[in-house]
């Protein structure tokens, strides 16, 4: 609200149920920015925000579907108005059914109105968008009123997270760390890469996560050069090595996890120092992710180290590096996606990837090397708090060391 100009009114909508085929639905999943603003999970909920408004009872208004006794036969409990104030810490909660007559008073006396959108910067869909149907709709009904985008505001308030926010999302570390000690334990030649998965969900729903934060990746031999793999159907074989990329979903926040282990339980030589070359590019780009450092800066350092460490086990030569156009640097042949973004309520949480990194934001770390000729794929990824003199690295207690990980998949039950 601080953030807003004089005399202006913020609208925020749910999102959309989605339909599958017939009369079924996928799971609802809120959006993002009325969990940040509110906390409530319920479909066709409203956050309104009007910190001029002369009644101060309609600053901030909570607005949620009606309850009424045959819906709940069907589809369950819905939140009295009691019950969404302790959770929204919102007193002013309407009903649905009185939105546009609430609205209408607010326009005709309102100055700017901010409406909402999905401004991430790798949306792609071809669906209809249900977020600007409603701003199209809104802006044709009040075509006089002056406009402006809340999702700038939102976008720089949601990628500083506060140490409850971290709290939730170390929960959801803690799950995905206890499956991937499943994993180390269950995997050998000759297991399926969906029963690894199948192993994941288990110990992610038997630890009251909501569920997976993404789609699970289970990329064996091969396949885990595909970055989003996720056919999950192979045979894991001895001798390949398995990268695996999930997270658990817990309280609506995402951790993300990437590790590369060798089905046997033994790396070779070579997969050893490919995977050492990765590991030092991760540490690396960690020891530099401060408060401060200009993201773009932190990207092309984290070029400079991979290149040194590509040199290092011979993917790429000095001569390779001498003739390089810059726009596409040798080492990106073999490492052909960027190294951190940031995470929250969303996996590829909001935030600026030009600016400075804060205080505050929550990134991934997730060095890559990816070899076509040797048939071989390896990323290590951590999730990394940005503190005031430094990070903290919330997988820091899980393996990740060759040494670690060999140790731990010898100690099968």
């Amino acid at each position: 609200m601080k953030k807003m100009k004089p005399n202006s009114v913020a609208i925020f909508q749910p999102a959309p149920t989605f339909p599958k085929s017939g009369d079924g639905t996928i799971p609802y999943k809120q959006d993002a920015d009325i969990l940040w603003l509110s906390g409530i999970v319920q479909e066709k909920t409203y956050v309104i925000l009007y910190p001029d408004n002369p009644d101060k009872n309609m600053r901030e208004v909570l607005v949620v579907l009606k309850p009424n006794d045959l819906m709940e036969k069907w589809v369950g409990h819905k939140l009295r108005k009691d019950e969404a104030t302790a959770i929204s810490g919102i007193s002013n909660v309407q009903w649905l059914d009185g939105l546009d007559v609430m609205l209408q008073v607010m326009m005709n006396s309102a100055d700017t109105v901010y409406l909402n959108t999905n401004e991430h910067n790798r949306l792609d869909t071809e669906l209809p968008r249900i977020d600007l149907l409603f701003v199209h709709e809104f802006m044709k009904k009040y075509p006089t009123q002056n406009f402006d985008r809340a999702a700038r505001i939102m976008k720089e308030l949601r990628c500083i997270k506060t140490k409850e926010e971290v709290a939730i999302t170390q929960i959801a570390v803690d799950i995905t760390q206890k499956a991937f000690d499943r994993v180390l334990k269950f995997v050998k030649p000759g297991v399926m890469e969906y029963e690894i998965e199948a192993e994941i969900t288990h110990e992610f729903l038997r630890n009251r996560a909501t569920g997976h934060a993404y789609e699970c990746i289970i990329a064996s031999g091969d396949r885990a050069r595909v970055l989003h793999y996720i056919d999950n159907n192979r045979e894991c074989k001895d001798g390949e090595l398995i990268l695996m990329d999930f997270g658990a979903e817990y309280g609506n926040y995402n951790a993300d996890l990437t590790r590369t282990i060798p089905v046997n339980g033994k790396y070779t030589k070579r997969q050893k120092e490919v995977y050492n070359a990765c590991l030092a590019v991760h540490n690396y780009c960690k020891s530099i992710l401060k408060p401060g450092i200009n993201f773009q800066d932190y990207m092309k350092k984290m070029g400079e180290e991979m290149t040194k460490q590509q040199l290092k086990i011979g993917l790429i030569s000095k001569a390779d590096v001498k003739n390089e156009d810059p726009a596409n640097p040798a080492f990106k042949k073999y490492m052909y996606h960027n190294v951190s973004h940031h995470l929250g309520l969303v996996v590829h949480d909001v935030g600026s990837y030009t600016d400075k990194v804060q205080e505050g934001m929550l990134f991934t770390v997730e060095p890559g090397i990816y070899i076509e000729e040797e048939q071989m794929g390896i990323r290590i990824e951590n999730d990394i708090w940005i503190t005031k003199n430094g990070h903290n690295d919330l997988f820091k207690n899980i393996p990740i060391t060759v040494e670690e990980i060999e140790a731990a998949m010898k100690r099968k039950k």
